[in-house]
């Protein structure tokens, strides 16, 4: 390392020192971001808070329940009846009974309903499995709820804790707690909520209704929530419910950090604007407009609660679980309004939709359920080449069966034969300045002074003009290639195609590939080794040497080539955790291109290419008007 690059490097170090210093927040600024932060954790208290009061509320309806169902001897029971209906209302009859689970299930899913909430406590995809082979259940009975929220005079009534019974709509499944739908079939099951009743021998025609529609095959099961005869029962003057949905985020990958990195709430607003909350830390946002949807988003599943008009408002929250889990990935919440007219019967329909974040798949309902799916949506370029380009051809080719390595290596060669022209605009400005090198060197020994840089520039720029060189026309192509390059980066670990597919040693293609597992942590790097990434620095540092060989036509900012090299080995701490399908493609994409550097190599003649050079250099320099006018104005200010 030579002086000058020395002093660079030291130059660059104090510029980062000092764009610190300076960017570093004032003491009113730390104040401010002190207060903020305390805002956002008293927040996400209070939604812990309110968690544990419903639970608690739950467990007090609970006991009350079972204090009714085994009335100690000498107690009298119409006592406790009493209190239970002061505590549940018109509900008091539903407040007792026993917790049953009802399977329904098609070819791609597998639900389970209970009777304590009437609500879908359990959801398995049966065409997916964990990273460790289990089945895949997005949530479990266990770790969620579902219920309506309201008010019965002044009595608050959270049908979460309440008992309904089953209606089997199809008389093909009476009384059967487990129900398979298959071929092109479909059926409605209900689960309703009575009240005003004695006992249960004598159930009364007030109820509310969970009707639930599944179709062979889909991941869209519908919901119809219906109050039927409330009038008297919900508060007169009530004008809107409260669905209450939540739910711990099961782990489903090998990566849990990744995960939980992709893991958070989405919504779309009426206007068809699709939102969502910070990935990466606790966050929550009270929303006063319509919704659409709402889904708790994991990197490769969604569970999504669709209206079928609009929510009119949301209440939203996502919580981050401890470190330490490892089970569960985020606690998700939702409260969500919908309308309500007193006095009359009267549905409101929706649907839920479980299911991977397969574009394809989540594009057919027409709800804009695949902007959860990270292709670059807020950069038209980036999304144009993962929708238009990249997922046609990749959809094209798996359907020849091939492994999803070898797509991966046609993709690559098939996005290299487009950008062929690309590279070879930029092979020919690079050899065009590396035959102008000498003269070049000369303008430098001419100007050697600090005093003539502006004469040293000019000289050369007017070089270039001659020879009709454009020191630019080699940037213009490398920048056309970065949208592509980050529209992969998008692609690769959103990708759940290559979710558990095995290339070489890669035993799942969207995650890490991992050859030897470290007893120790290294920081900024991992706990294992992933031969991909490796190799795939190697191959850039390789790029590096040879593209700095070719580009090399004087000297560089000092302590540049240093920085160029130390990329590489920067980012071999960043790709050794993330998808090893992408570090896979940027190995192949540099392995092409050092095959694409040979062939234009083979195939341009340089002494040709220099003779043409100095043809140029004998021509007269047309000058543009624009560089007259400035001549113009450069004569007239030396005259003055």
């Amino acid at each position: 390392m030579n002086k000058n690059s020395i002093i660079g490097l030291v130059l660059i170090f104090a510029l980062m020192m000092g764009y610190t210093l300076l960017m570093s927040p004032s003491k009113e600024e730390l104040a401010e971001k002190k207060r903020v932060q305390d805002s956002i954790a008293a927040v996400n208290q209070a939604v812990l808070d309110s968690s544990k009061a419903q639970q608690a509320r739950r467990d007090v309806l609970s006991q009350a329940a079972a204090a009714v169902q085994e009335i100690p001897a000498g107690v009298d029971s119409a006592t406790v009846k009493a209190n239970m209906q002061s505590v549940y209302g018109p509900f008091a009859i539903s407040a007792q009974g026993e917790d049953q689970a009802y399977t329904i299930e098609n070819d791609v899913l597998k639900l389970t309903i209970n009777s304590k909430g009437g609500r879908i406590g359990q959801v398995e995809l049966k065409e997916y499995k964990t990273f460790d082979g289990h089945p895949l259940v997005l949530f479990a009975q266990d770790s969620s709820a579902f219920e309506l929220a309201f008010f019965s005079d002044t009595k608050p009534i959270s049908t979460g804790g309440l008992f309904f019974k089953p209606a089997w709509k199809d008389a093909r499944f009476d009384g059967n707690p487990e129900i398979r739908v298959e071929g092109s079939d479909s059926l409605q099951f209900a689960m309703r909520l009575y009240a005003n009743a004695a006992d249960t021998a004598s159930l009364t025609d007030s109820y509310i209704e969970y009707l639930y529609t599944v179709r062979a095959g889909d991941y869209l099961v519908g919901l119809e929530i219906s109050m039927v005869n409330m009038e008297g029962i919900v508060a007169h003057n009530t004008r809107e419910l409260n669905i209450n949905w939540n739910a711990r985020l099961m782990r489903q990958e090998k990566n849990i950090e990744n995960e939980r990195l992709n893991s958070t709430i989405h919504f779309r607003h009426s206007d068809a604007e699709v939102d969502y909350l910070n990935e990466r830390k606790d966050d929550r946002e009270t929303i006063a407009t319509r919704l659409k949807w709402v889904s708790f988003k994991q990197q490769f599943f969604s569970s999504v609660l669709i209206a079928d008009d609009l929510f009119l408002s949301a209440d939203i929250s996502k919580i981050r679980e401890p470190e330490k889990e490892t089970r569960f990935l985020d606690y998700m919440q939702a409260s969500l309004a919908i309308p309500y007219k007193p006095g009359t019967d009267q549905s409101v329909g929706m649907s839920f939709f479980f299911g991977p974040n397969k574009y394809n798949l989540m594009r057919k309902y027409k709800l804009d359920l695949e902007r959860q799916i990270p292709l670059g949506w807020s950069f038209f370029l980036m999304q144009w080449i993962n929708r238009f380009a990249v997922i046609p051809v990749f959809n094209f080719l798996e359907g020849f069966n091939l492994n999803y390595g070898i797509i991966i290596l046609i993709l690559t060669i098939l996005l290299k034969i487009v950008l062929f022209p690309i590279a070879y605009k930029t092979y020919l400005s690079s050899a065009k300045m590396r035959l102008l090198k000498p003269e070049i060197d000369e303008i430098n020994k001419k100007f050697p002074k600090q005093d003539d840089a502006m004469k040293k520039q000019q000289a050369t720029m007017t070089l270039y003009k001659k020879a009709g060189v454009n020191p630019m026309s080699g940037c213009v192509p490398m920048l056309l290639q970065f949208p592509i390059l980050i529209a992969m980066f998008r692609f690769f670990p959103a990708s759940i195609e290559l979710r558990q597919e095995a290339f070489l040693w890669a035993k799942d293609l969207s995650s890490y590939d991992s050859v030897l597992d470290l007893p120790f942590t290294i920081p900024f790097y991992g706990d294992h080794v992933s031969l991909f990434t490796l190799l795939m620095t190697i191959s850039t540092i390789i790029y590096t040497k040879i593209n700095n060989d070719m580009m090399s036509t004087g000297q560089q900012m000092p302590g540049m080539k240093t920085m160029m090299y130390l990329m590489p080995v920067m980012f071999l701490g960043f790709f050794n955790s993330y998808s090893s399908g992408l570090s896979y493609y940027y190995l192949l994409a540099n392995l092409l291109t050092f095959a694409q550097m040979f062939l234009i190599r083979r195939f341009v003649n340089e002494d040709k290419l220099h003779a043409q050079i100095q043809e140029n250099k004998k021509k007269p320099v047309k000058k543009s008007s624009f560089q007259k006018r400035l001549e113009e104005m450069a004569k007239q200010q030396g005259k003055r």
